[in-house]
């Protein structure tokens, strides 16, 4: 059931691998989704501003176990392309023990610093008893995103991206019946969303644990593959510390705009709560196949085989291109029903914010697609450096952007959905800029 990606027509080949990617991803979302929809409509919209928020924080949490998952995978793609079992056997018992262990420590954290937490991040006192209740419960499932995440990235390296599909579908239509059940049927409130998640989690993530180790012989681990070599280690880790810190630094920055954001009160955090889910919808499918594109890349490049790498980019590039274009005027044009599926007609303040915010992105989703291209190609090219480097343009410009704007009593929060696509755009030049120095001297390493 393993895709080798180094063979077959590029495009064909890549899109094939995508489409499970992004349908996962998809199905993914409906975990916060279906927590928003029903939380919005049954509970109102002080739950509503809870439970989006606490998505915005979760995000950044679980980043940074993402973020080492997704540096691994691409470790693991280019072992895959070099046919180098034992290598990536070695890392993949490396980057097992290392992400475990950092889940742990997370875990313990998170629950330790909840208050100060919820402090930093300016939550509203009415907002705040239900987001607290929230965000206990779902810190219980941070180990199972690591799972899925873990075993997700070794399943894609080795061109299989049917499989995390299939076990994302059965957990996000369980956690849309439990959500109703315990909301609806048991009356618990904010935290029976958050309880339908957690299991819904961890039918995921143990799931496809179990399944990989009985169903794929050929990934298991071997006694010789536990006596980890200092090299190995070493490389493992230039892998996923940095593309972990990419994925940090992208969801920090964000982290530290939901707090400028909950300053401007419960109203502005509904509207950006609801805002987001849609966003989040709107570009997935770009982001998931900007990860495709990556792990196409890193197998091809650890083949050796440059001019597929060449066909690929420029495939890839007109590709993301034209569903941006598509997306950003879809979005534009149904901007209102979108915001009323999360919000009630009679909410005009919450529904004339959300608007607003979708209108300004949502233009602008072709920069978002650019980024996430040029993410893949140098994570995949064993450049996540530069990941990050774009990361720290993007999500600092917007960061800066948005306190500095928002500040001004004429453009408000205004300010703050402006901020985003500009940051895309500044990051978009300089990573292109940097390809066209750098391109052939990076295709040409081994």
């Amino acid at each position: 059931m393993n895709g080798d990606l180094t063979k077959g027509p590029v495009m064909r080949t890549m899109l094939r691998f995508a489409v499970p990617m992004i349908l996962g991803n998809l199905l993914q979302q409906c975990y916060n989704v279906a927590d928003t929809l029903i939380v919005g409509r049954v509970l109102g919209a002080g739950a509503l501003a809870a439970v989006g928020s606490s998505f915005t924080l979760m995000t950044f949490l679980t980043s940074i176990l993402l973020g080492l998952c997704m540096g691994s995978g691409a470790f693991f793609s280019i072992c895959f392309g070099r046919r180098d079992d034992d290598r990536l056997k070695e890392g993949m018992c490396a980057s097992f023990m290392l992400i475990a262990a950092l889940t742990i420590v997370l875990t313990i954290l998170v629950f330790l610093f909840l208050d100060e937490i919820l402090l930093f991040l300016h939550v509203p006192g009415e907002v705040l008893p239900l987001m607290r209740d929230y965000l206990l419960v779902i810190f219980c499932g941070i180990a199972a995103t690591f799972l899925y995440n873990y075993f997700a990235s070794l399943l894609r390296a080795v061109g299989n991206s049917v499989i995390p599909l299939i076990f994302l579908a059965v957990s996000a239509v369980l956690n849309i019946a439990l959500d109703l059940w315990f909301v609806l049927g048991l009356n618990l409130g904010v935290r029976g969303a958050a309880w339908a998640t957690v299991a819904a989690q961890y039918v995921s993530g143990a799931g496809i644990a179990v399944f990989t180790v009985l169903c794929f012989p050929h990934l298991r681990i071997r006694r010789r593959h536990l006596k980890l070599r200092l090299a190995c280690v070493r490389e493992i880790c230039s892998f996923s510390l940095l593309t972990c810190v990419q994925q940090s630094v992208m969801n920090l920055g964000i982290l530290l705009v939901q707090g400028l954001v909950n300053s401007f009160g419960a109203v502005v955090m509904a509207a950006f709560a609801a805002a987001v889910k849609i966003d989040a919808f709107a570009y997935m499918p770009v982001q998931d196949f900007g990860n495709a594109f990556s792990t196409f890349i890193a197998q091809n490049f650890g083949a050796q085989k440059k001019e597929r790498i060449q066909a690929a980019l420029k495939g890839a590039v007109i590709t993301s291109l034209f569903f941006c274009l598509f997306i950003s005027a879809a979005v534009w044009v149904f901007a209102r029903p979108l915001m009323l599926l999360f919000i009630d007609s009679a909410q005009e303040a919450i529904l004339a914010e959300g608007i607003r915010y979708l209108h300004i992105e949502g233009a602008f989703y072709c920069g978002i697609g650019c980024l996430f291209l040029l993410y893949g190609l140098y994570r995949a090219l064993g450049k996540p450096g530069m990941s990050v480097v774009l990361t720290v343009i993007s999500l600092g410009t917007r960061v800066a952007l948005a306190y500095l704007l928002s500040a001004i009593p004429a453009i408000g929060v205004t300010g703050i959905w402006w901020s985003v696509p500009v940051g895309w755009l500044l990051a978009d030049a300089v990573g292109l800029s940097y390809y066209v120095l750098r391109g052939k001297k990076m295709l040409n390493r081994k």
